[in-house]
């Protein structure tokens, strides 16, 4: 227990760090929140449409809409500009909730990690790193990718942090966990 209790705090801060430069020093996600020189005008429009705060894909057809009404509004929108949009009414600086929150997914994250290793029998360092960057995979293919090829994102900043993140954090597991092995 205090073997998957350590790693994962270990592994846990090694994530967080590696988060934490991929979008602030290092600028990985930079294409993520591009700049507009219309953002004033767009952020009014949307405050005085009485927009409610959430997540929008458009265009898009009303939840009550009839099957032939869905299938004439994806004919009429073929060709024409689409967006998803992410709005909040409100800016709060919530940077420290947030972090705390992300720590303590990462450290979860990898105490999942541990205690499916740990139940191998025939665990190597080899087998650890393959492992953490296979998890670290499975998810990137599952979440980032997934939404690359429904919503023409770029995920390529996802795949780094994939490979890195986890790729380092499987180099502290596979000293810790085969440690007296």
């Amino acid at each position: 227990m205090n073997k998957a209790l350590i790693g994962s705090l270990v592994g846990g801060l090694i994530l967080f760090m590696w988060q934490f430069m991929s979008w602030t020093k290092l600028d990985i996600h930079g294409s993520e929140m591009a700049y507009s020189p219309q953002q004033e005008q767009i952020l009014e429009c949307l405050a005085s449409s009485g927009l409610e705060d959430g997540t929008y894909y458009m265009p898009n057809v009303a939840p009550e809409a009839s099957p032939e009404e869905q299938e004439a509004a994806w004919k009429e929108a073929m060709g024409k500009p689409w967006a998803t949009l992410h709005y909040q009414s409100s800016s709060e600086n919530t940077m420290v909730m947030n972090m705390v929150r992300g720590l303590i997914i990462d450290v979860l994250a990898v105490y999942i990690l541990c205690f499916l290793l740990m139940g191998r029998n025939d665990l190597t360092k080899q087998k650890v790193i393959i492992s953490s960057i296979m998890i670290g995979l499975i998810g990137y293919l599952t979440i980032s990718y997934l939404n690359t090829i429904w919503f023409k994102t770029n995920s390529v900043g996802y795949l780094i942090d994939t490979v890195v993140q986890w790729g380092l954090c499987g180099v502290w597991l596979s000293w810790w966990l085969t440690r007296g092995k």
